[in-house]
């Protein structure tokens, strides 16, 4: 492990809750000036997860770590399990579920890392502000825009 990710440095921010999921950052790309950013994501089974997007300016990579997180990409489901990764390039529509009975647990990293911790913060603000209905669709679509992801239309 590097000084920089285990003093804190590089960005590294304490766990974001978005409903159920929880998001730790090993590297947060635009608050440390990286050229990636790197985090964790544990899925429990059955979690609301995010609508299928894409975005047009930066790639994305999931590792498994732990359990099965199955993606959807371009149509196509991929289950993604422990040592697995999966490519995700730009453009691409793609979204996740957790169907399993265990949390799955994956790396994504996003690549270059013009992605980072304040877009999650900013979803968690309106999913928490919702009080446990739905959250604003509107509001969370002029967050992903401005970050650079595309909501699917529906």
């Amino acid at each position: 492990m590097t000084e920089g990710i285990s003093n804190g440095q590089n960005g590294v921010s304490s766990e974001i809750r978005i409903g159920q999921l929880a998001l730790r950052f090993l590297i947060d790309g635009p608050v440390a000036g990286a050229s990636l950013t790197m985090f964790e994501m544990a899925v429990p089974s059955g979690a609301k997860v995010p609508a299928a997007h894409s975005h047009d300016a930066f790639d994305e990579t999931i590792l498994g770590l732990e359990g099965v997180l199955t993606m959807t990409l371009e149509g196509a489901r991929v289950e993604v399990g422990p040592g697995e990764a999966l490519f995700i390039p730009r453009g691409a529509v793609h979204r996740f579920d957790n169907p399993l009975p265990a949390t799955a647990k994956v790396l994504a990293v996003i690549t270059p890392g013009i992605l980072g911790s304040e877009y999650f913060r900013e979803i968690a603000a309106i999913a928490s502000a919702a009080a446990g209905g739905p959250p604003d669709g509107a509001a969370i679509a002029a967050v992903m825009l401005r970050h650079g992801l595309t909501p699917e239309e529906r």
